[in-house]
């Protein structure tokens, strides 16, 4: 086997649906985005091989006929606890105790990233989002969630949101969005404070009987509306910032150990 990178990417295909690769090498393969139910690897090395599911919960996950997805989700709640809580969020008062310690927990991660040079903290590890393009993230996930589907503002996107990874070049212009842009990290940190305003705002206005009021949006050019209550709406911004702060915490981990040790990436 060797560690040669694969020069061919494929994008958006369906060519391999069913494929079968035997005594293939596919050393250093990287699948993202993509459907890979009832996918099966026999007889291979898969040392070193990493399954990652957004919410840690890529499905029923079978190693050596052992189904470990609980294992996972159990140990993915013993580091880090803000899982339990969220998953617990009904009333209004969760909702509001879930915002608070997820903006304390990110403000620590925040902390972890200043220590960094700004080289770093724009720097991706394993091809994910840097921790600059992740906090542009959060602020693409709260226009989506808060702005459009609860304020409905005129112009409800920043352009220094950064949408998922399956929006086109042309969406992504369309929705006044700037993919390409290099902002420094300071200027995506102030951006993303005046966004957690909104959400204070919004969570300070809201009542209980206000959470399953039901909202109509699109999220997305060319997108059928969706109709969702409130309660979704917030859900899928705590899910958001609690989820992708355990990637980013994974990342700065190795971007702090590089540091310590002198090392480039």
């Amino acid at each position: 086997m060797s560690g040669a990178v694969m020069a061919e990417e494929f994008h958006r295909t369906a060519k391999f649906h069913g494929a079968s690769f035997r005594a293939s090498d596919l050393y250093g393969l990287t699948v993202r985005d993509s459907d890979l139910r009832d996918a099966r690897i026999a007889s291979s090395w898969v040392d070193g091989m990493r399954v990652t599911g957004f919410d840690g919960a890529a499905g029923a996950l079978y190693v050596d006929d052992v189904e470990v997805s609980d294992y996972v989700a159990a140990e993915l709640d013993r580091r880090h606890p803000e899982r339990v809580q969220l998953r617990a969020v009904r009333t209004l008062g969760d909702h509001r105790a879930m915002w608070e310690t997820s903006k304390g927990l990110w403000a620590r991660s925040k902390e972890r990233a200043e220590a960094l040079p700004e080289s770093a903290r724009n720097e991706r590890v394993d091809g994910e989002w840097s921790f600059v393009e992740t906090l542009r993230h959060l602020i693409f996930g709260i226009d989506s969630w808060v702005g459009v589907m609860l304020t409905d503002p005129p112009a409800p996107y920043h352009r220094l949101g950064l949408p998922p990874t399956d929006f086109s070049d042309e969406d992504t212009v369309t929705l006044g969005l700037d993919r390409g842009a290099r902002p420094d990290y300071a200027e995506v940190v102030r951006a993303l404070d005046s966004q957690w305003a909104r959400v204070d705002a919004v969570l300070a206005e809201l009542t209980d009987a206000d959470l399953e009021q039901l909202r109509t949006g699109s999220l997305g050019v060319g997108e059928e509306p969706e109709t969702v209550p409130v309660s979704h709406c917030l859900g899928v911004v705590l899910r958001e910032h609690t989820e992708h702060r355990r990637f980013a915490e994974r990342d700065l981990t190795t971007l702090t150990t590089a540091a310590e040790e002198g090392t480039t990436r």
